[in-house]
């Protein structure tokens, strides 16, 4: 028997002169209403940044590029005269004192802070009873209003009425002159700055110390490791990204201290105190006949050092994650 196949029947294909014709245009998506939520949500976080972040840096700009004086300050007027104020600002004899005093705060501060926080943070992780009502007493510095830390401060250290002068009497030393000689101010707003900064440090690094495994311990104990070395071959290296942050945020707070050094020292005796922070306000505030440009200058050269640090960070923290 034969088979037979039937060919389908073709419909003939229309011959068009002219170009060929095109697809007809898509419809436009409009936005989801997920879409609409994220854009609510984002606006009031990028007003935020831009009012109050992105714009008084872009002024902070403008002023150290600028010969600012009262009048053009409130007319806006003032001419345009380039790096001439940070020209100014290096040739000034106050840049080598407060760059060195910039830089011995904010080092000394953040060793300190960060040594005594991590041993008090590992001193509190072992919940023995009252821990945590002792740490509770620990937050109180950094509770307290700056001013409040920085007047108590001055008290202690007064040379007359101080407390510390009174217990170095009791032990037969004599009284020391710790706000109004230059050899020991900038040791004085170091010490207050260490206390207030102390908490901070205990807080994130004892929340890093609750996310290590307890087995980690247990295993180390049993292969025979003592507290030292559990603490340097597991406490410290799985603590290392707290760190890391800890750090990095301790330094760009340290670098813009400005309320406790002004209120104990006024950056004084003789500059011997003087930091970026408390000469930038000088030069803009604190002089009868206030130099705006250079004041913004000092300022943006402290943006520009916590810019480069925070950069620094991000780059180590990459390598990190991709070894």
């Amino acid at each position: 028997m034969s088979h037979m196949t039937q060919v389908p029947h073709r419909r003939p294909v229309p011959h068009h002169s002219g170009a060929a014709p095109t697809a007809p245009p898509q419809a436009r998506r409009r936005p989801t209403s997920q879409q609409w939520a994220a854009w609510g949500f984002l606006t009031p976080v990028t007003l935020y940044l831009v009012l109050f972040y992105a714009y008084p840096l872009y002024r902070n700009i403008d002023l150290s590029l600028r010969n600012y004086t009262v009048r053009s300050f409130v007319q806006g007027n003032a001419p345009f005269t380039g790096l001439a104020n940070y020209r100014t600002v290096l040739d000034d004899p106050t840049f080598a004192p407060a760059l060195l005093h910039t830089v011995v705060f904010t080092f000394v501060c953040l060793f300190f802070q960060y040594a005594i926080g991590l041993a008090l943070a590992v001193f509190f992780n072992q919940r023995f009873r009252l821990s945590a009502t002792l740490r509770a007493l620990f937050l109180v510095p950094w509770l307290l209003p700056l001013i409040v830390s920085a007047s108590t401060w001055s008290w202690m250290l007064n040379s007359d009425s101080g407390v510390v002068n009174a217990v170095l009497h009791a032990v037969g030393i004599g009284p020391v002159n710790w706000l109004t000689t230059p050899g020991w101010s900038l040791a004085s707003v170091i010490i207050a700055n260490i206390w207030i900064g102390v908490p901070f440090n205990l807080v994130v690094l004892h929340s890093g110390l609750q996310s290590i495994p307890a087995s980690l311990y247990e295993a180390a104990a049993l292969d025979g490791a003592n507290a030292w070395q559990r603490f340097w071959r597991i406490t410290f290296p799985l603590l290392r990204p707290v760190s890391a942050i800890t750090l990095l945020l301790g330094l760009v707070y340290t670098l813009k201290v400005f309320d406790i050094i002004w209120i104990m020292t006024k950056g004084g005796p003789a500059d011997s105190s003087t930091t970026f922070a408390t000469w930038s306000y000088q030069l803009g505030f604190g002089n009868l006949l206030p130099a705006f440009g250079p004041g913004a200058a000092v300022g943006n050269l402290l943006v520009v050092a916590a810019l480069v640090f925070g950069l620094v960070y991000v780059r180590v923290q990459r390598k990190q994650a991709l070894s």
